[in-house]
Parts: structure tokens; sequence; C-alpha cells
């Protein structure tokens, strides 16, 4: 080796690591306030150490600043501060990744230190802090450092607090619960939506996760733009204490934002202060247990006071019919029993067209059956023999060609489409009602066990932007983060439970009169068939059950847990409304069911494809369409149609056939006009939802279909009002008061709804911008009024339903249009 010209590798390393010892020595002082300026290389690195005192009972927390004007990702500057518990460290330019991998530097740090309080007995304690500064640069890299001691780092209750920060820049503050308080409220806001930021509620436990990469580590979470409030609560910190931190994101794609596009692509950026974000935060205490109470007594009187006033009107009815002795009815009479009896029973026994519901003068004594030979054996004695359901007179091929001749007719009255054997028809309503238990069973199950994952997993990982609660009005209990929300759902329980004790009331009535053989019950007024409204009732209880289910943790993926059953109710309603004057052509409970799940099918595939995929929208449009089309034709015809061959277009057919012959042939006047009015404006409604989901595409797949399935309700039920009034008959007190309760009461639930908490189709910071304060008595806020509105007004529509032709009683069929 010549002269020693070059020396080993590991001799070179023992010479710079003498040197930079050399170069080190012993800890500079350092002075807290003071800008300490300096270089560093692979050979020379810098040690300060700042000492303190802290008070018995005080807590102290120090924040360290540091800069360099060094944008060589290859050899940053590193800083390393040990304290007596623990090691922080990071190094500067601070790189943070994006979406895509991209990355940004930023030149400027600041960091809280984790602070640590001294117990009472061991009184005033010295603390000592080592910061190091060093790099690996074989060339002088400069530094800037900056140690301060923070004066304003325990949050005070209902104090509002400013303070910035950035990505490279978080904050956290200390908040001790005072004494007679037991939860608390964190609420913070901003001027500025952007940039995206996260406030998180994190134990006392060093080291604090305040960075971009790690703050959803520990404790609890929220993605932020203008404001965000957390619930927390004493039970859930044994030290009766936490930190708040704050975080800026790097990117503001997690907020709704977008990526910059001067940065698109896989380019470093140093940023420095163009993501300041100034904050404001302030904690309130939250409501205290005696509120909960309150809210459950209102929740269950409010609706107990419904069960009430039914006992009332019941009583009422009850007196007023038992002081009616005797009432002349041209020659019926009522006796004291309320047995109603006639000398002439409608019959239906003659084919001919106008002849059905004719009055039978050949002499009858009163209270006898009817002389048509679809009535059977007595009323009391039911079967469900199914011998009897195939010997019912739709398999008989000469009432086949009856009912073309029937059904045909201009104009048609309840007693041509009553025919059929009352027993068979109510045993086929009441497959309704046990469908729906099966269906409620089988559908509720699994909905239950999704939610409670669900809310496990928000409480499990602390990550509240899976639910999209109204923060600013969520009040937890148990295991449950937003109980307002749910118990404002006992309302469709109770008031369901309670329509179903009011039909049960009217069907025990109606069979004991059928078993004294009423001749008013057997031919007068609207045929009583309950299946329909029983199953209507189990609908609005099970409504209420998963509106629940849903708001245990609201989200895109679980609203239609809150809608299937607005659907049943929707198409139910429509189904009773046309049953009261078609009972012997409406729809069978399979049918239905069937019609429905492919409605949910239909929800559920919008959900997923809905959003961007225009494919999606054109199909629905054309199944919406057609089938409307399909439905106008089964109405207009009254069921009188069949699909032949595969040569034969068959409904489309008779549909193209419809239009020929009434705005054709027979332009000055349709032979059907009423049914023809009521088709054409159903069919504008339907074919403008179908033009208007195709044009714009609404996110929201689920509140679509529901909208469509409403205004058909609503306008049949308008329709048939119309007629109703327009064929000189006229509501009873009682219709008249639910009809006027369920409109005023369904404006006021509306005006609520449409008062936007959140929404599922932004982001979670961005839905959290709507939240609000709550309205009624602290705890409920306005979607729960809308829940207390709308049980109300659902149970006032169906009463509307269950009453509406009440003052038909007296009336016999064959002088009862059907329209």
């Amino acid at each position: 080796m010549a002269g020693g010209a070059a020396l080993a590798p590991g001799a070179l390393l023992c010479v710079l690591l003498w040197a930079a010892a050399a170069a080190g020595g012993s800890p500079a002082p350092g002075a807290f306030g003071r800008v300490y300026r300096g270089a560093v290389n692979i050979s020379a690195e810098r040690v300060y150490a700042f000492a303190y005192s802290s008070e018995s009972g005080q807590v102290d927390a120090v924040r360290v600043y540091v800069n360099s004007s060094s944008e060589n990702l290859q050899y940053p500057v590193l800083f390393v501060v040990r304290q007596q518990k623990g090691v922080l460290s990071w190094q500067v330019p601070l790189i943070f990744r994006g979406l895509y991998q991209r990355t940004y530097n930023y030149q400027e740090v600041s960091r809280t230190l984790c602070p640590s309080e001294p117990t009472p007995e061991t009184g005033p304690s010295d603390q000592i802090i080592f910061v190091d500064v060093s790099s690996m640069a074989p060339f002088n890299v400069a530094y800037e450092l900056l140690v301060t001691r923070l004066e304003n780092f325990q949050l005070e209750t209902n104090k509002a607090f400013n303070f910035t920060a950035s990505p490279s820049q978080p904050q956290y503050f200390l908040y001790k619960f005072p004494q007679d308080v037991d939860s608390v409220i964190i609420k913070v806001v901003s001027d500025a939506v952007y940039p995206c930021s996260v406030v998180s509620v994190q134990d006392i436990v060093c080291p604090v996760y305040d960075l971009d990469h790690n703050v959803e580590f520990n404790g609890v979470y929220q993605s932020m733009t203008k404001q965000a409030a957390i619930t927390v609560q004493r039970k859930d910190f044994p030290g009766e204490q936490f930190f708040v931190v704050f975080v800026i994101k790097p990117e503001d794609y997690a907020c709704g934002g977008s990526v910059p596009s001067s940065i698109h692509g896989n380019v470093n950026r140093t940023w420095n202060l163009q993501r300041m974000k100034n904050l404001q935060v302030t904690i309130v205490p939250s409501i205290k247990k005696s509120v909960y109470v309150q809210a459950m007594f209102f929740s269950f009187l409010s609706f107990l006071s419904f069960y009430l006033g039914s006992v009332v009107v019941a009583f009422v009815h009850y007196i007023s019919t038992d002081m009616k002795l005797t009432v002349p009815f041209g020659s019926v009479s009522i006796a004291g029993s309320g047995i109603m009896t006639s000398s002439h029973p409608i019959t239906a026994s003659t084919p001919e067209g106008s002849s059905y519901g004719a009055i039978d003068e050949s002499g009858s004594s009163g209270g006898h059956q009817l002389s048509s030979p679809e009535r059977g054996p007595p009323a009391g004695s039911d079967t469900d023999s199914s011998v009897e359901e195939e010997s019912d007179f739709d398999t008989m091929p000469e009432i086949e060609s009856d009912k073309n001749v029937i059904r045909t007719k201009v104009f048609l009255y309840l007693s041509d489409l009553s025919r059929k054997d009352r027993r068979i028809v109510s045993k086929k309503y009441k497959i309704y009602f046990w469908n729906i238990i099966t269906i409620a069973v089988f559908y509720a199950l699994p909905v239950i066990q999704l939610v409670i994952t669900y809310q496990t997993v928000v409480n499990v990982t602390g990550n509240q932007d899976i639910c999209y609660y109204n923060f600013m009005c969520a009040h937890p209990l148990g295991v449950l983060s937003a109980f307002n929300n749910i118990l404002s759902n006992v309302g469709h329980m109770l008031l369901g439970f309670l329509f179903l004790l009011i039909v049960l009331r009217r069907d025990i009535l109606h069979r004991r009169a059928m078993e004294m053989k009423d001749v008013y019950t057997l031919d007068y007024g609207i045929p009583k068939h309950f299946g329909l409204f029983y199953a209507m009732g189990i609908a609005l209880m099970m409504e209420g059950v998963l509106s629940a289910c849903y708001h245990v943790c609201p989200n895109y993926s679980n609203f239609q847990f809150d809608t299937s059953f607005m659907y049943m109710i929707a198409g139910l309603c429509m189904l009773k409304l046309y049953q009261t004057r078609h009972p012997d052509i409406n729809a069978s409970a399979y049918s239905a069911y069937a019609s429905f799940a492919v409605v949910i099918c239909l929800a559920v595939l919008g959900v997923v494809f809905g959003k961007n995929d225009m494919w999606f929208w054109v199909i629905f449009s054309m199944i919406h369409v057609l089938a409307s089309l399909a439905l106008s034709t089964q109405i207009y015809y009254m069921g009188r149609f069949k699909i032949g061959k595969c040569s034969d277009l068959g409904i489309f057919r008779r549909a193209a056939m419809v239009l020929y012959t009434d705005c054709i042939q027979q332009c000055s006047r349709p032979m059907y006009m009423d049914r023809m009015v009521l088709l054409i404006v159903g069919n504008l409604v339907n074919w403008s939802f179908a033009i208007f989901g195709l044009v714009y595409r609404p996110r929201d797949f689920a509140s679509y279909i529901l909208g469509i399935f409403i205004c058909n309700l609503l306008l049949y039920l308008a329709f048939y009002i119309i007629m109703k009034l327009r064929s000189s008959e006229k509501l009873l007190p009682i219709p008249l008061f639910c009809i006027v309760a369920t409109a005023v009461v369904w404006a006021a639930a509306l005006y609520f709804f449409f008062q936007t908490l959140s929404s599922w189709e932004e982001t979670p910071a961005e839905s959290r911008e709507k939240n609000r304060q709550c309205i009624l008595l602290g705890f409920f806020d306005d979607h729960d009024i809308w829940h207390f509105l709308s049980a109300a007004a659902l149970f006032f529509s169906f009463l509307v339903l269950l009453t509406l032709d009440d003052d038909l009683d007296a009336v016999r069929r064959d002088k009862i249009p059907v329209f």
C-alpha cells in the first residue's frame, strides 16, 4: 500500500464517527422562544437541551418548530426529540403521499410534544428535552429551530378557541371533564371548505397520532370541511380527559374536492403554507340523562294519545248506535239488536248485461240469504277447503263468457264486480296478511344483523365517516350512536298496531253481522274484506322497524332498508283503493308481492348502476313506460284481456286497439270516459318521470322510485274522491276529518323532510356541512319530527281508506257505481 494513500472503509467510518462526536460535544443549552439557526452535514450535528420545571397539577406542553431551505430528498435534515418517556422524530422536507402515489413535500414542520403531567404526590418536577439535528448530506444544510411552551394547551368548556393548522403543522389540545359533566360535544367550524381536515379524539397516550398517515390508528375521528361535531362520553375515558387532534390532509379528494390540475402525475412539489386552515373549536356539555327520560316519555305518550282518541271515538260511536232504536229507511228497519232486514235482497242470478244487481221482486222474506248461487253455505261455516276454491265459478267456461259481457259494459255497478263467493274472496285477501308477515321476518332479520355489524365496526374502528348522522344532534345510548333517530320511529310501530286493532274491531263486528245474516252486511255497501288492511298495518309497523335499522348507521348502502316497505305501503294502498269497487278482479297477493320484489330489485340495481350508467336508465325508462301501458290496458278493460299466442302481441296489441277505437274512431267520446281520463293523466305523469330520470339521472334512485309510487297513489286517490263526489256520494264527518288531517299532517311532515340534515349522496365531510342543532326538547332534530309526523300522516291516510265509503253502508250494491 503506497504511503497509506487510501483508508479502508471501516477506518473511514471510524474517523467520521470520531469527528462527529468531537464536533457535537455536549448538548447546547436552549432557551424557549428563541430561534436557533445553523447547518449540519454528515460530519457535524447539533444537540440542544431545553430544561423547564412543571408545577403540581399543571400540564405543560412544548411545541417544536423547524424549517430547512433544502429541497433535496436524498439528504433530508433529521430531527429527533427525546423526552423522559418517549422519542419523536421526523425529517425535513416532510413527505406526504396522496392519491395515486403523488407526493407533497413540506419544508416547515411544527409538532406538539406529548405532555407529561406530574402527579400530586411527586410535586414539582424538572423536565429536560433534547433536540438532535443531523443530516447525512456531504455538504452543509441550513436549518432553523424554535421551541416554545404552549400557554393555551388545555381547552375550556363553553369557550371558543381559534388556531391554524396545516398538513406539516398539526395541532392537538387537552380537555378534562368537569365534575358535573358526563358527556360533551366537540364542535369545530371553519370559514373555508378546503383544505380537507380530520378531527380526532384520542386517549391520553403517547405518542399522539397527529399526521395524515396515522391519525386513524387511534380514537374516534371525522373528516371535515366547514364543520364537524363529535360526542364524547366520560365513561369512555377512564382518566376523564382526552386529546382533541386536528390534522390537515395533503389532498381534498376525501372531502369531495379534486386534485389540482397542476400536480397531476407523480411529481414532487414543495407546498409550505399553501394549505393552512383556520379552525375554531368549542366544547359544550351534552344533554343530561333526564332529557333522555323526557324524550322517551314524550315519544310514547304522544302516540298513546291516539289510542285514547280511538277509544273515545269508538265509545261515542257505540253509544250513538245503541240509542238508535228504530230508524226508518224505506222498507228497512233497524232493530235494537242491530240486525237489518229488507224485503228485496239483491240477486245476481240473471246473466244478462243490464240486469245484474237488479232487485228480485218475486217476493222473499226479510233476512234471507241472497238467491245467487255463489252464496254457497251459510256465512258461519267458513272453511279452507281447496275444493271450494277450485269449484269457484271462475273455472267455468260459461262464466268466462259471462265476465266479458259484464265487465265490458259502459256503466258498471258494484254488484257486477262482487259476484264471487265472499268466503273465497276473503281468503284470497287474507293471503296478503300472512305473506307480508313472512316477508317481514325474512327481510328484517338479516337487516338487523347487518346494521349491528355496521355499528360494531364504527365503535371498534372509531371511523365516524361510515355513518351519515346529524352529528350536531346525535345522542348516543349504549352502543347506539344516534339513539334519538331510532326512538323517533316508535310512532310507526305504535300507530301500526293501533290500526290493526281498529281493523280487528271492524272485522269482528262484520263477522257477527254475517253470522246473524244481516242483509245490509250481505247485500248493501262495499264488500268488507280486511286482509289488505291487516297487511297495511303490518307494513306500517315494519316501516318503523326498518327505518330504525337504517338510522342505526345511515349510509348509501343500506338506504333501501328505509324505503322497501314504503314501496309496499304505497302499493298496498293503491291495491286497497282499487279493491274497494273491484273486489273480484283485484291482483292476487302472489302477483302483488312479486311485483314489489321486482321493484326492490330495480332499486338495488339503481343504487349500484344508477349513478353514471346511461344504459341502465334507458332500460329502466323502457320498463317503466311499458309497465304503465300494460297496467293501463288491464284497468281499462277490467282485466278482460288475454295474452295470445307468440304471433299475437297480446296486451300491446290490445293497447293499440284501445288507442285506435277510442281516440280515432270515437274521438269525440271514448267508450269508458272516466277511466280514459284517469289513464291518460296517469300515463303522462309516469312518462314524465321516465323522461326526467333519463335526462337528469338522479343519484338517489330509491327516493326516485318512491316518488313514482306516491304520485300514482295521490293521483288515484284524488280521482277516486272526485268520482265519489261526482256520483252524488257524500263524505261522512270521520273520513272528512281524516282527509283534512292527512293533508295537514303530510304538509307539515314534508316540510321537515326537506330540511336536509345529511346526505349520503355526498362525502361524509360535505354531508356534515348540513348538520343542524336539535329543535325539540334538545333531543330531536328535524328528521326526527319527520318520523313523528309521517307516522301520524300514514295512520290518517289508512283511516281515510278504511272509512271513505262508510256512507254507502245503506246503499244497495246495484246502485253503487264502479270507477
